[in-house]
């Protein structure tokens, strides 16, 4: 398994801070693939060692999931579990419940450790952690700690300060939809009246005081132009509604049913049972809207969901960026058949995209491409060392003013999204040809895998296949997403030593012994290529597989957008 370049530049960024520092900050959306980044920094940070080593996760599907990941990114390691079905620090790397791990029974067992490793970093300063956090420095006071979060600014305006000093790198949700790896938002900023109003709300120590922004927004006359809006500008879309209060919630739910549209409310205070019930109709396309309080910003993704409406405003950028990322994800057409996501629809009838501006301001996209380094400044309110773009401090939580921002942070409105695509073609770590030279089929091969996506009826499709396996199709939608798709197939599934872009026999001539394999028209081509004519044959032998897939997928009439 491969990292995409990105990935290997958070990775490098993490590894050198950690060293200098003892204690480092990773911050990665949805979709920046954390979980492997994770698996690398640690990885790297042990290699040829013996040093000792815990992963710590708040839930066991986070454990599980983390623990199968590392075994991929960093094979004949050994690994072993802590939770409540098993007790063992056999492995190199021992992966960790909190809730477990932090009982005063199970800390006494815990070995000498040389690293901390702290998934959803966010949660660090919490008591139970903080038991785990001490003792692993009581017992190495040279152990170092480093974390990885989506969402470092936490609710209760507690910093992660006592923990860590710094942030290594920071990916935005910016780069990530400029790469293909989620889709873009569509956004609408709407005025129902009320602008004026929230304005005047007042800051408590965690948000606006959201009683004060129900009396706002608990309106009918307010409601019914949400519905009218959500009807003109999302259509059928599944949909996911942020409101201020459980009541605010419930009366919008009961409205959109009145509406004929069938919408259901989830908040903190239901059942976990009724919760989980909730989310699997929608899920299975049973509701169409599902509105939430404070529930359904992190830590949930049905990718499907292709609009996001904001009924409340955020006093943290962070939150508006978990709240808009729910709709993101970009969709895997064998978990979803027939679903084509190509945007999200983002409608905020609230104050937030007005106060934080556009979701790419926080990172300058060609200062963040490169390995080494990254540029840093100091936090005014903290100290703390974090990106140099970073209009928000992700140790402090603190925001900055358009000068402490940084050059080009600007507090535009998020009244549509611009953002010039980052060229796979050129970053990829794999060599793509234009089949037919007319940039409607390109490939890329490596040793183990091949992808390719291939434009059809006004769509692009995305196909991959691997020896031994069946081809799989990987997705629909827009070029950048599509390329995006293939691209991470590959790495998912050839080496650093198959990813020969750079080797020098990729321009030699074809082979004789290839061009037996290919039509008189290619054969007529004197400038082919060795590695063209390699992805021309795959092509051949697999394109009656490829046109399977993509006529069936084309020929399905549901849509996400």
């Amino acid at each position: 398994m491969r990292l995409r370049p990105r990935q290997k530049a958070f990775v490098e960024r993490s590894v050198s801070a950690l060293n200098a520092r003892r204690n480092t900050l990773g911050v990665a959306p949805t979709g920046a693939g954390k979980t492997i980044m994770l698996s690398a920094v640690t990885g790297e940070s042990i290699k040829d060692t013996g040093a000792k080593v815990c992963i710590l996760a708040h839930r066991d599907e986070l454990t599980a999931q983390n623990r199968a990941k590392f075994e991929r990114v960093v094979p004949n390691v050994g690994t072993s579990v802590v939770d409540a079905y098993e007790k063992s620090w056999g492995g190199q790397v021992t992966f960790a419940m909190v809730p477990t791990l932090a009982r005063s029974s199970n800390l006494d067992g815990m070995p000498r450790l040389d690293l901390l490793v702290i998934d959803e970093a966010h949660h660090a300063v919490a008591a139970s952690y903080r038991r785990i956090i001490d003792r692993v420095r009581d017992a190495n006071p040279d152990a170092r700690v480093f974390g990885v979060t989506a969402t470092p600014n936490r609710g209760d305006r507690k910093g992660l300060r006592e923990v860590f000093d710094n942030v290594a790198d920071q990916i935005s949700l910016g780069e990530l939809i400029a790469s293909g790896h989620l889709v873009p938002p569509r956004t609408f900023v709407i005025d129902v009246g009320v602008q004026d109003e929230l304005k005047s709300v007042r800051r408590t120590s965690s948000d606006f005081d959201m009683s004060e922004v129900a009396n706002i927004m608990d309106r009918a006359p307010v409601t019914e132009e949400v519905i009218r809006h959500w009807k003109e500008k999302a259509g059928d879309r599944q949909t996911v509604i942020f409101c201020s209060t459980v009541e605010h919630a419930a009366h919008v739910r009961d409205a959109f049913q009145a509406a004929g549209i069938s919408a259901a409310l989830i908040h903190g205070e239901m059942p976990s049972e009724t919760r989980k019930s909730v989310l699997a109709d929608y899920a299975g396309g049973k509701i169409r809207v599902i509105v939430n309080v404070a529930v359904l910003t992190e830590g949930w993704d049905h990718p499907p969901t292709s609009c996001v409406v904001l009924l409340r405003p955020s006093s943290y950028k962070s939150t508006m960026i978990q709240m808009v990322g729910r709709g993101l994800r970009t969709v895997d057409p064998e978990e979803f058949p027939g679903v084509v996501k190509t945007d999200c629809v983002v409608l905020d009838f609230g104050t937030s995209s007005l106060i934080h501006g556009t979701l790419e301001q926080d990172v300058d996209l060609d200062g963040k491409t490169s390995c080494g380094e990254a540029p840093t400044k100091a936090c005014p309110s903290c100290g703390a060392d974090i990106p140099l773009a970073s209009s928000e401090c992700p140790i402090c939580g603190d925001a900055f003013d358009e000068e402490e921002g940084g050059p080009g942070v600007t507090a535009t409105p998020l009244s549509g999204f611009l953002m010039t695509e980052i060229d796979l073609l050129k970053r990829s770590s794999f060599e793509w040809v234009d089949l037919f030279d007319s940039e409607e089929a390109l490939m890329a091969t490596g040793f183990n895998a091949w992808g390719g996506i291939f434009w059809f009826e006004g769509q692009w499709y995305a196909v991959g296949g691997r020896k031994n396996a069946t081809t799989r199709l990987l997705g629909i939608g827009e070029r950048s997403v599509c390329l995006a798709q293939a691209d991470d197939w590959l790495n998912e599934h050839e080496t650093d030593e198959s990813a020969f872009k750079t080797r020098g026999w990729l321009n030699q001539p074809a082979t004789e012994k290839q061009l037996k394999y290919l039509s008189p028209e290619a054969r007529s081509d004197f400038g082919l290529t060795r590695y063209k004519a390699s992805a021309l044959m795959t092509f051949g032998f697999n394109k009656r597989d490829i046109g399977r897939l993509v006529e069936a997928a084309a020929s399905v009439g549901r849509r996400a957008a």
